[in-house]
């Protein structure tokens, strides 16, 4: 059984580790504030400061223009793949030993989970998702 002390030890760091997390970021919002009360950090911002740096080219259409969205479907298709992949390797890896400590179980488990990935890849094959119209 844990004793009292190492109860109120542990969650001690937690809170402790929860008040950093708190005043850092207040911190530094206060000390930007601060500094921009002093005149030291500018309230408004030069004309060269809004300037465009990334392409030097000024913007031809409003801030409103369509783009498509397939772009957007297409790019997190392939972060859930893709993810699937940083899971799949380690465990194919590791499987000899996997298979050892965990018997058939470990494969089950990844056959489910690569099942759910199959049905809402032909989900979305089916929908039309992966076509470009």
């Amino acid at each position: 059984m844990i004793a009292l002390d190492d109860y109120f030890r542990q969650y001690g760091l937690i809170a402790m580790f929860g008040a950093v997390a708190v005043v850092v970021p207040t911190g530094m919002l206060m000390m930007s504030w601060m500094l921009s009360v002093v005149g030291i950090r500018p309230y408004r911002p030069s004309a060269i400061k809004q300037s465009i740096y990334e392409c030097g080219f000024e913007t031809l259409s409003g801030t409103w223009s369509q783009f498509n969205f397939r772009y957007y479907a297409i790019a997190l298709l392939f972060v859930v793949f893709d993810v699937e992949v940083v899971f799949l390797f380690p465990w194919a890896a590791s499987f000899g030993v996997l298979s050892a400590k965990f018997g058939v179980f470990a494969l089950v488990e990844m056959g489910a989970f690569v099942g759910i990935l199959v049905v809402g890849w032909l989900y979305a094959w089916r929908k039309g998702a992966l076509e470009w119209r």
